[in-house]
């Protein structure tokens, strides 16, 4: 997240006279000049670039966003193999993309100086923002970089030379999933359609060492069946009440002999005490500081199955290859549900779906969230459970 200090320097970036000036020479009487250092036609962008060519693709933010990316990562590697892709992602976050085939190298972004410095020093042919909040889009300003991708309805598209239509006007569809979304800046600039991979992440050996360890200080079994529940999200809306998992806990144990995993994401402290009343043994409760992010994802791609609200590690069970059943409130399932892979939505419909989450809007409480039975996802655990196979 921007800190307060950062914020306030990058929304004075935009007020400097660089920046306007910049802006009046792109806009006259509202509408884009062409400049000498224009971008090529647009879609001939990926068709032009030489062998080897440096890109940089920024996507800042939450770790469902970036597992979201893999897919457009997985399309642009197979048309053009030779390409040589950074990826600019918050530092907690480059485990997401350890081992990636199509992934050259991670730039963690840190302060804003060393961030840009890093850039223009790889002195990349393209830059495609992926992000589209302040930062990133003066990382792309910033770069150097002859080609600059963002999508034309973001803040300040103006400091890009190739503006991408929104997917309204690209698919001709109002809703799109996040996924498709993410392909329209590399469809938009050449990328040949075609079918589009899962998301997909690679669990490192020395990283399933220490999950398996650590699972094993708490009393689990990496190797025997287990199921990974998570708990928690970023917005209340969007949270199912932790007992209703623990009643998900009990009956996996009973009907499946299934070893319900408990684990608490770094903003679920508070739940911890009444976690471990709910989930006696032979549960497991993982704390918020348990398990790093490469462990996570190790641990996640031994999981029998795993069931949650709708949050970043949904989508890592289902790139590693999991059976997934997600429980969804205030967010827009067709939107955020996992992409392909084996998985169960359970949500209801209700007008107000879907909202911004921060409060429930139409009840004094979020039904939409409270809503969803006990019934409704042990029938979708079992439907899963059913039709994957277990690890050996």
């Amino acid at each position: 997240m921007l800190s307060r200090k950062a914020y306030t320097m990058s929304v004075g970036f935009l007020d400097c006279p660089l920046v306007q000036s910049t802006r009046n020479l792109w806009y006259r009487q509202g509408r884009p000049v062409v400049m000498k250092a224009s971008a090529p036609r647009h879609s001939e962008i990926l068709s032009r670039l030489p062998l080897g060519a440096r890109v940089l693709i920024i996507r800042l933010r939450s770790l469902g966003d970036v597992v979201l990316m893999t897919p457009a990562l997985g399309a642009l590697h197979r048309s053009r193999p030779d390409l040589r892709v950074t990826v600019a992602v918050e530092p907690g976050l480059a485990p997401l993309l350890e081992g990636n085939p199509a992934v050259e190298n991670v730039l963690p972004a840190r302060t804003f100086g060393e961030t840009v410095a890093s850039i223009r020093r790889n002195r990349f042919r393209v830059v495609y923002n992926q992000h589209g909040g302040p930062r990133s889009v003066f990382y792309t300003a910033l770069s150097g970089s002859p080609v600059r991708v963002g999508w034309e309805s973001s803040q300040y598209s103006f400091l890009y030379n190739v503006r991408v239509p929104d997917p309204e006007t690209f698919y001709g569809t109002r809703k799109v999933h996040t996924v498709e979304h993410r392909l329209t800046q590399f469809y938009w600039t050449g990328l040949e359609r075609g079918p589009i991979p899962g998301t997909q992440l690679f669990p490192q050996p020395d990283a399933m060492a220490s999950a398996s360890r650590k699972l094993a200080e708490h009393g689990g079994d990496l190797h025997a069946p287990f199921a990974l529940l998570h708990p928690g999200a970023t917005a209340f809306t969007k949270r199912w009440p932790l007992a209703s998992f623990a009643e998900i806990g009990s009956w996996l144990v009973q009907a499946h002999g299934i070893v319900p995993v408990v684990r608490l994401g770094p903003g679920d402290a508070s739940m911890a005490e009444e976690a471990r009343r709910l989930f006696p043994p032979p549960a497991v409760v993982l704390g918020a500081d348990a398990l790093d992010l490469r462990e996570l994802i190790a641990l996640t791609s031994r999981a029998a199955i795993f069931i949650g609200n709708d949050s970043g590690p949904a989508h890592v069970a289902a790139a590693v290859g999991r059976p997934v059943v997600v429980i969804f409130g205030s967010s827009d399932s067709s939107t955020w549900r996992p992409w392909q892979g084996v998985h169960r939505v359970v949500q209801n419909d209700f007008p107000c779906n879907p909202c911004k989450g921060d409060r429930c809007y139409a009840f004094p409480e979020p039904r939409c969230i409270l809503s969803v039975t006990a019934e409704a996802v042990k029938e979708s655990c079992a439907s899963l459970l059913l039709t994957v196979p277990r690890i050996a």
